[in-house]
């Protein structure tokens, strides 16, 4: 369906940014949902009063239709176009949502998870893709850290909805008004979607030269016109790019798994290591069930756990906006290390009041969860959503990009399913193991990770052709670079006048 021209320039802009805001925003609500309700005398009785194991369940097969949701994105989003994908994922949450709201049965709900998770899934692979073909590339890592503070806003919301609800227990309204929230930001996302235009590259890739060009130019501002030489460069070097890609045609599998001279397989596991820093720093072991993780701890009440959750998910909110400040100058490299540092460091303190068990050491724990959330986002978190997209070539990207999304859904899965039973039996030792972990992602990112910070694709192609037995000496962000009219820095230009393709021209600021 060809798009109706509506709204333009900075309102057309905004308008995909909210909608694709929003979509973060219910990933973020979606993970910390359960976890606040889960508590609940309704929602206990409702389902039998499940064990640990059983709990485990419930929350972690979300996580596993998020992985399937990512195969199925990856497969059928370039038949489905990015717009297309993420009204199927949406109107697959919004069955999803339904059978979780009206369950009465375990399997119910579980199975209703599941789904949820599909259309999650879909949604967290198309909205960032869509956003980004729809934008000129600005800042790379600021544009994701603005993505993960509405993931980590969705976690207050959906506890302080938990909470708000919880004064009508035990009526079973209490939990399955929670749940039912998710629609609201749905109906948002369906009723918008129909009102905004395709990525233009798709359309690109598509054949379908005229409905980009319009929306090039839409995107430009209401002045603006298919015929304007801007307008004009910028269809010419996308199609440029599409054509090369075609010439080059799709990487294999075995490309993906074989080193070769780009070290292909290296930088696949470069890129899921991220991702998985991200899960088994053990963030997950604590958002996915902060209250019951303060109420077995400590012993605090369910309201009061609710409300200290509520609290440290604002501050985590407020806190995750600081690396846009910072990531591009400090690079990826430091953040990681010191994130990962403090991260372990918070961890033993966890461990120490947790095995101290007095009435004082019980709020310096609930104080070093709050810092272990701050300092969480502050490197590990907008890293690991960024790192493989920078590293993989453009050939095998949405491939080794794949992995690492998958990798990321698989850990969330495992971590989710065993912390219920692991607070339950393990104590205080649980937060050992994050403990560990952390701590080894500190030399592990020092001698493995080359920093890409300020890097075009092709200047980490030429560090990996320099590189020896996986030791980076890529340790500094790169020069300062000026911006360019360009639509991506990992793509070359298009010179419109010769019809060459023309290197992308980067100059340096003197320092």
């Amino acid at each position: 369906m060809v798009w109706k021209k509506t709204v333009t320039g900075s309102a057309l802009r905004g308008t995909i940014a909210a909608i694709c805001g929003l979509a973060f925003l219910l990933f973020g609500y979606d993970q910390g949902v359960l976890g606040a309700v889960i508590g609940l005398p309704s929602f206990r009785d409702e389902f039998d009063n499940p064990d640990s194991i059983l709990e485990g369940i419930i929350a972690s097969f979300y996580d596993l239709g998020c992985f399937f949701g990512a195969i199925v994105a990856f497969l059928t989003a370039d038949r489905w176009g990015r717009k297309g994908s993420i009204t199927w994922g949406s109107w697959i949450m919004v069955v999803g949502t339904i059978l979780q709201t009206s369950s009465t049965e375990k399997i119910q709900m579980t199975i209703s998870r599941v789904l949820t998770g599909i259309g999650n899934g879909i949604n967290t692979v198309n909205v960032p893709i869509w956003q980004a073909e729809s934008f000129k590339s600005q800042n790379r890592g600021a544009m994701l850290v603005i993505q993960s503070a509405l993931i980590a806003l969705g976690h207050p919301l959906s506890t302080f909805m938990g909470l708000a609800s919880q004064q009508a227990d035990p009526s079973s309204f209490a939990w399955r008004w929670p749940i039912a929230f998710q629609g609201f930001f749905l109906i948002i996302i369906l009723i918008g979607l129909p009102f905004l235009p395709e990525s233009p590259r798709w359309l690109m890739q598509h054949d379908r030269v005229e409905e980009a060009t319009v929306v090039f130019a839409a995107l430009e501002g209401k002045h603006a016109t298919v015929n304007d030489p801007k307008i004009v460069r910028e269809r010419d070097m996308v199609m440029a790019s599409v054509q090369r890609e075609r010439e080059l045609g799709e990487a294999t599998w075995s490309e993906v798994f074989t080193e070769g001279p780009n070290r292909n397989i290296s930088r696949v596991l470069l890129g899921a290591g991220p991702y998985m820093f991200n899960q088994w720093s053990g963030i997950n072991s604590l958002a996915y069930f902060l209250p019951i993780t303060f109420e077995r701890n400590i012993g605090l009440s369910t309201q009061l756990s609710l409300i200290i959750s509520g609290v440290l998910g604002i501050q985590y909110f407020l806190v995750s906006w600081l690396p846009y400040f910072f990531i591009e100058r400090a690079g990826r490299r430091k953040v990681m290390i010191l994130s990962a540092a403090g991260c372990s460091f918070c961890m033993v303190m966890i461990v120490i009041m947790l095995e101290v068990n007095t009435l004082a050491s019980q709020w310096v724990f609930v104080a070093f969860c709050f810092l272990f959330f701050d300092i969480f986002s502050w490197g590990i978190l907008p890293v690991s959503w960024m790192y493989a997209s920078e590293i993989m070539p453009l050939r095998t990207r949405n491939k080794g990009v794949a992995i690492g999304v998958g990798s990321h859904w698989l850990s969330n899965f495992a971590i989710v399913f065993f912390t219920p039973d692991a607070i339950k039996n393990l104590g205080p030792k649980l937060y050992i193991i994050w403990a560990v972990f952390n701590a080894a992602f500190v030399p592990i990112t020092y001698f493995f990770y080359p920093e890409t910070a300020r890097r075009s694709l092709e200047d980490m192609d030429e560090v990996f052709l320099n590189e020896r037995f996986g030791i980076t000496k890529c340790r500094k962000p790169g020069p300062r670079k000026l911006e360019t009219d360009s639509d991506s820095e990992l793509e070359k230009t298009y010179d419109g006048k010769d019809g060459m393709n023309v290197a992308h021209q980067e100059v340096d600021f003197k320092n």
